[in-house]
């Protein structure tokens, strides 16, 4: 049986508290929902200043350009669904235990902030040829760093099919990805925390050395 679906603080007063960010935090979220409603290349400035009811100023004293803008959010959102991830990360003992904290926190942040992640599937391909590209690359190879250096554990390892190590991301959260664009576009119906056990599953026999 699925757990509940955690309700996480909201993520802005999380990843930007106190009083002094609040002008910063009103314009994230009213870039967040311009970008989700007109698409990022459709969005101007002058959309995110009128519905944020900020000066021009004010955006590029915070964020430089809308690109600085589009990677703040993404950052964002990245640290947020990461610190999901490290919570179930720390309790994992096991090779199986591993891939379950991926999964499943993966969908778990999916399924509770939908609008995060719409954002981020748009953006990804934008940050990653922008300004913030490089931050990107090397935030992406330090946690596959992390990832794979775990998973190394002896004991671990040899839970694990022994497969070229550039597969196991892919392999691992490849298809609740798959599974989520496909509910954040309404191509399915299923939130993806209902799913969370059976995609835990499938993860696990596709790259475990036994999965009878």
């Amino acid at each position: 049986m699925a757990m509940p679906s955690p309700t996480p603080p909201d993520l802005l007063d999380r990843i930007h508290p106190g009083a002094r960010a609040q002008l910063k935090r009103h314009m994230l979220r009213a870039a967040l929902a311009c970008f989700n409603e007109r698409g990022i290349a459709a969005t101007t400035i002058e959309d995110i200043l009128t519905r944020s009811e900020a000066s021009v100023g004010n955006l590029y004293h915070h964020f430089g350009s809308k690109e600085g803008l589009v990677a703040a959010l993404y950052f964002c959102a990245l640290d947020d669904q990461s610190v999901l991830t490290e919570a179930a990360w720390t309790q994992a003992r096991s090779a199986r235990d591993g891939v379950a904290a991926l999964v499943g926190g993966y969908v778990d942040w999916v399924s509770a902030q939908p609008e995060w992640a719409r954002f981020m599937f748009q953006a990804r391909s934008v940050v990653a040829s922008g300004p913030q590209g490089a931050e990107l690359k090397a935030r992406n190879r330090q946690r596959a760093r992390q990832w794979m250096a775990w998973f190394a554990e002896p004991e671990r390892m040899q839970a694990l099919q022994d497969w070229p190590a550039e597969l196991f991301p892919s392999l691992v959260i490849g298809p609740a990805e798959n599974y989520c664009r496909a509910w954040l576009s309404g191509r399915v119906k299923g939130v993806p925390h209902a799913h969370r056990e059976v995609l835990i599953e499938a993860a696990w026999r596709s790259v475990a050395a036994d999965a009878g």
